[in-house]
């Protein structure tokens, strides 16, 4: 029998595999032919530290995605579906890939194949010359297979891959999935003892008190009971498909979900926790409005000095300048707060007289 030699889980992953986890990754993004496909996974089992580096360099790569597809300042006209969730596009995921690898990209945190238990806290993005950030995205796990799940804070998850399935529990929370094809292991999320079963596909999944809420944004998944719980064939459910939204209660012998169609605008609101956010609790008002200066091509320019150290706290869109400015006016900050707009198209503020 053939063995793998042991190592140091500290040690660094050897140069000669992380090269080769990166042309994989590249290989992946593109898509995988099924003998490509068949030699991708045998060369993950040959050795852990295969698939050590390759989740390595796919939680560096979905890192650098995200900032990489948030821009608002490279465009001059406003865009209102920047922060929409968007369908990945295989050619466009492909040149960035290429694009971001050949920029040399620092590995993260791995999530090694077997049994590993996540929990999403917010996650700081650093701005190189500002002390601090308030700039705040989901953690997005990407997974050894190409899969990817972006939690809402506070979501917990437990991954556990195996030769005939690829299954995460998700023990509370809220997630979404994009599921990488393949038909010999299906992607099953248990979530409070309701499973939702694809094979390539996106979704959502919800978990509440009393019911489990999944909506599809892609493809199409089977929702049911445990096969401890369900009364009838799980085959023969019919198909949850992309645009509706299933609903199934929790400890109970039901025999289907209950599903029904949701309208484009539902489904964006529904996800519109995707959306990157800027957080302040007790800031000051010169540092808050110094990251949407930051971030927007619309200035915010503080006229009187004494409103510079009022501390204001709230979550905001980065890219809703003028709902930040319009709740400053209706905010009790024991000084009042004048809006005026600049000729040039930037936004003054003033203490109110």
């Amino acid at each position: 029998m053939k063995t793998v030699p042991s190592h140091n889980p500290d040690d660094p992953v050897p140069d000669a595999v992380a090269e080769k986890a990166s042309v994989w990754l590249a290989r992946r993004d593109r898509g995988l032919s099924p003998a490509e496909q068949d030699e991708y996974l045998q060369w993950l089992r040959a050795n852990p530290r295969h698939t050590e580096a390759v989740t390595q360099h796919a939680a560096a790569l979905e890192r650098m995605m995200q900032l990489y597809e948030w821009q608002p300042g490279h465009d001059s006209e406003p865009n209102p579906d920047l922060f929409k969730p968007s369908r990945s596009v295989a050619a466009l995921r492909w040149a960035r890939t290429q694009r971001l690898w050949s920029a040399g990209l620092a590995t993260a945190a791995a999530l090694l194949l077997g049994f590993v238990l996540w929990s999403a806290r917010p996650a700081v993005v650093p701005v190189a010359g500002t002390p601090k950030s308030y700039l705040h995205v989901n953690e997005r796990l990407a997974l050894p297979d190409g899969s990817r799940i972006e939690l809402k804070d506070g979501t917990k998850v437990v991954v556990q891959y195996s030769e005939t399935e690829r299954r995460v529990n998700l023990t509370g929370g809220e997630a979404h999935f994009t599921v990488w094809k393949d038909r010999a292991r299906p992607f099953i999320v248990d979530a409070g003892g309701v499973e939702v079963r694809a094979v390539g596909t996106a979704f959502n999944v919800r978990l509440e008190e009393k019911s489990v809420e999944v909506l599809v944004t892609e493809g199409h998944v089977k929702v049911a009971g445990t096969p401890e719980q369900m009364a009838g064939d799980l085959a023969q459910l019919p198909d949850v498909l992309q645009g509706e939204r299933a609903v199934l209660a929790r400890n109970e012998p039901v025999q289907a979900p209950v599903v029904a169609p949701v309208s484009v605008e539902e489904i964006s609101r529904e996800l519109d926790w995707q959306a990157p956010r800027l957080q302040f609790y007790e800031t000051p008002l010169a540092d808050a409005v110094a990251e949407f200066n930051r971030l927007n091509r619309q200035q915010i320019i503080i006229a009187d000095a004494e409103l510079a150290t009022l501390r204001i706290g709230g979550t905001f869109r980065p890219d809703n300048v003028e709902g930040f400015v319009r709740l400053l006016g209706t905010m009790d900050t024991g000084v009042g707060i004048r809006v005026e707009n600049t000729a040039d198209g930037h936004i003054l503020l003033r203490r109110a007289r």
